[in-house]
């Protein structure tokens, strides 16, 4: 018998019998039981589940992936590459802010470097309009807001700042707001507007309205002597440029060159560390004039005081010096103050003493005499037999007041400023009246009437002087003595000064020279010099024109000035009304030099229209010369000469 146990025999399990061929399964219905599982049976495996092919899908996948990564190229291509200059510009453009730097304008001095006109700090208000739209401010009413905020403190209308706020272009990121306003102003608002920036960082209902307003440092233009000289100054318009006289006519000079500032922004604040580019402004030249402020000042009060007086329309006092040319005073009266023309007259902002022509009466007779001498066809002592009445042409002549037969030497026509005696003499420049016109003719163009005085000034005229062909019948014996051309008053103190200055015409001058940024004066160019009459012609008339004064015959007695000689002439000629084109009123004047025997000053008054008390030249317009050039001698330390005068006869015995 042995350890080893024998082999199991494995049993077979009893053979299933067959199901009866046509018998049917038995399929459970609801609710029943399921069938038994047999003993020792195992459950059939579910069949396998077969996917289809991936690789369609991924194909897809991978081509849009392809596509998407294409357009992205693309689209960066196009950005960094094509169109890389253009999406800069635009991000700079939104980035960086560009301001103009205006230039600091030119001062304009008198002849003792007294300021008349200056330049004082200011700002021109400006605004970005995108920084006020409801995108940027997250509210609908941010132009309403702001400009209810800026309209009291900029003195402008609510409802304009808010149109300028919301512009019609929605990209114009430029609007001005104000002009010149002083650092006052600017400072209100910037106060305002950091208060409202400091407020919206705690508090989010707060918007800060006014983070799209700025300032450009400008200037604005001061006249310390309000309305002196406003005439020869002229004024600066809101654009910051010369409106009239001197600031325009010298524009270019006093303007200098603006400048330019660009820096980057962000929220309507500087950048500091993004960097900026200045092109720096460029200063304006001083300008120093020849006019003296203190003469200047005597010569409108005294145009003032008497067109008040007389109620006249207008006025105007020239002073000139006789040597070079240079003019030391040109009042006009009515005046105008450029610091604030809102209450100015447009007729008054000019300056009448060169833009006014008007006919210039008896002072002209200085010029008839200056031919008539100059030719030999008279002397000074040449006796002129004056009727009462003179027939000449279509007309009967006669002097401004009745007379029997005057016998007057050639100097008491003057003296006496007869119409009939002035001409007979001139009758005698030719053989024929239309040669003797030829001669007047030649005279008067010689001391620069029909022409320009050579100032440049705006507006100026030149008057009107026909050539003698188109003379007519009355004009060829009314020009003599004043009548049938007409002047502007720097022309007639031109002519006045052209005798003192021993027949030499010098071109008057406003400007003696300029001052640029460097510091250098610069003068001003050499007035042309033309010679018109002898010297010994220029000395017989002022002798004449001494008689007009120190006769007790002369027109001219108010005008006489204790201690100097003084020579001159009046004048009293009818008036073209501007308005309507007819004779109206009187233009009274006045015009002469001192001291008669070594002239330095010319002095001319003119009164327009006057309307109340005298209108003669010699009683309206006589002292107003006294008082100007007895001034004008003190003020310039010019002396007596001390000599004696020469008393010219006036009239003779037949």
């Amino acid at each position: 018998m042995t350890d080893r146990e024998p082999p199991r025999r494995r049993v077979p399990a009893p053979a299933k019998p067959p199901r009866p061929r046509g018998a049917v399964r038995r399929q459970p219905g609801p609710g029943a039981r399921p069938a038994a599982r047999p003993r020792g049976a195992r459950p059939m495996p579910p069949p396998p589940l077969r996917l289809g092919s991936p690789r369609p899908r991924l194909r897809m996948v991978g081509l849009a992936l392809t596509l998407v990564l294409l357009a992205f190229v693309g689209r960066l291509l196009q950005v960094q590459a094509v169109d890389a200059s253009a999406y800069a510009a635009r991000a700079e453009q939104n980035r960086y802010v560009v301001h103009t730097l205006a230039a600091e304008r030119g001062g304009i001095t008198d002849r003792n470097g007294v300021a008349l006109a200056v330049s004082e700090d200011a700002y021109d208000i400006t605004a970005d309009p995108t920084m006020f739209s409801a995108k940027e401010l997250k509210i609908d009413d941010g132009p309403e807001q702001a400009a209810a905020l800026l309209a009291p403190i900029l003195g402008e209308d609510q409802a304009t700042l808010v149109k300028t706020l919301r512009p019609r272009n929605p990209d114009s990121r430029y609007a001005r707001l104000a002009t010149r306003k002083t650092p006052q102003v600017w400072k209100q608002i910037k106060d305002l507007k950091s208060a409202l920036a400091k407020k919206a960082g705690t508090d989010r209902t707060t918007v800060n309205v006014l983070g799209g307003v700025f300032a450009d440092p400008s200037s604005q233009r001061v006249y310390p002597n309000r309305d002196l000289a406003a005439g020869i100054l002229g004024w600066v318009n809101a654009d910051g440029r010369g409106g009239g006289g001197i600031e325009q006519q010298l524009d270019k000079q006093l303007s200098g060159k603006a400048g330019k500032v660009r820096y980057a922004q962000s929220g309507g604040r500087e950048v500091p560390t993004a960097g900026s580019t200045e092109t720096p402004a460029v200063p304006g030249s001083d300008v120093e004039l020849t006019i003296d402020r203190d003469i200047q000042w005597a010569a409108q009060n005294a145009i003032t005081e008497q067109v008040r007086k007389s109620k006249a329309d207008r006025g105007y006092v020239i002073v000139q010096d006789t040597r070079t040319g240079q003019i030391l005073a040109m009042a006009n009266s009515p005046g105008f103050d450029p610091n604030d023309l809102s209450d100015a007259d447009g007729d008054a902002m000019g300056n009448a003493a060169l833009q006014d022509a008007y006919e210039p009466g008896s002072t002209a007779k200085v010029m008839s005499m200056a031919a008539v001498l100059e030719r030999g066809a008279a002397t000074p002592l040449t006796h002129v037999v004056v009727p009462n009445r003179l027939h000449r042409g279509d007309r009967l002549f006669q002097d401004d007041i009745d007379h029997a037969t005057w016998y007057l030497t050639l100097n008491g026509v003057l003296a006496k400023s007869s119409n009939i005696g002035t001409i007979l003499a001139t009758g005698e420049l030719g053989r024929t009246q239309p040669e003797a016109n030829k001669v007047l003719y030649s005279y008067l163009r010689r001391f620069g009437i029909g022409d320009y005085t050579g100032l440049g000034f705006p507006g100026e005229t030149r008057g009107i002087l026909a050539p003698p062909r188109k003379w007519s019948t009355s004009q060829q014996y009314t020009i003599p003595f004043g009548q049938g051309f007409s002047i502007n008053a720097m022309q007639a103190a031109s002519v006045y000064s052209t005798i003192a200055n021993g027949g030499v015409r010098v071109e008057p001058s406003l400007v003696r020279g300029t001052k640029g940024a460097d510091g250098r004066f610069t003068p001003a160019p050499k007035p042309k010099q033309t010679r018109v009459v002898s010297q010994k012609t220029a000395k017989a008339l002022a002798q004449m024109l001494e008689s007009v004064v120190d006769d007790e015959q002369g027109t001219g007695i108010k005008a006489r000035i204790p201690g100097y000689r003084v020579a001159g002439k009046t004048g009293t000629a009818n008036r073209v009304d501007p308005a309507t084109g007819r004779y109206r009123g009187y233009t009274s004047s006045f015009a002469g030099f001192a001291p008669a025997d070594n002239p330095r000053v010319t002095v001319y008054c003119a009164i327009q229209n006057a309307t109340e008390g005298s209108y003669f030249g010699g009683q309206i317009c006589g002292p107003i010369y006294k008082q100007v050039m007895e001034f004008a001698l003190k003020t310039l330390q010019v002396p007596p000469t001390g000599a004696r005068a020469a008393n010219l006869p006036v009239d003779y015995k037949p």
